[in-house]
């Protein structure tokens, strides 16, 4: 099975939201804060043989290590997108690929809309458009995945791709 994964942290670097995708049941998972446990964390991930990532290798995955105390490139072939992105001469970050990928998002993550400013004000203030903007934002990163992986497979550069992976159920652990 196939897993598309992306973190969330604050300023400090904690673990604030994990969303996954898992491919082939069509589930979206979201651990958010204090539910964010190595238990539960491996417990979705049962049956899964491959975790997607966009700079995975070097920001995702070593901070689950760091945090969780969970090497997940030990357990997981791990592919992470980006090298495929920097093969085929699409530089930048998830969202500079997207745009040039036609991939549609609604929050880029800048501002207000940073998503660790957006974990302090759920904190803080107990905000739950907050949250809910915050968890948005994790559920593009994460299905957005997907949609590249696919560009990536067909050669596509340029056309405009449909912004929703099929998701079929949806979990979120708070």
């Amino acid at each position: 099975m196939r897993a598309y994964l992306d973190i969330e942290t604050s300023f400090s670097n904690e673990l604030t939201v994990i969303g996954f995708y898992i491919a082939d049941n069509g589930t979206l998972i979201q651990m958010i804060g204090e539910e964010i446990t190595p238990d539960t964390l491996m417990g979705h991930l049962d049956g899964v043989t491959t975790i997607y990532t966009y700079n995975g290798n070097r920001f995702d995955l070593p901070v689950i290590r760091q945090c969780l105390g969970v090497n997940l490139r030990k357990g997981f072939e791990s592919r992470d997108l980006m090298y495929d992105c920097w093969k085929r001469n699409l530089k930048g970050g998830l969202k500079v690929v997207e745009q040039t990928l036609g991939i549609a998002r609604s929050i880029f993550g800048r501002g207000e809309d940073d998503p660790r400013i957006l974990w302090r004000r759920y904190r803080l203030h107990r905000s739950l458009d907050a949250l809910e903007r915050l968890l948005e934002y994790n559920r593009e990163d994460t299905l957005n995945l997907v949609l590249l992986e696919k560009c990536l497979e067909e050669g596509r550069r340029g056309d405009e791709v449909s912004c929703s992976a099929p998701v079929d159920s949806y979990l979120r652990l708070i």
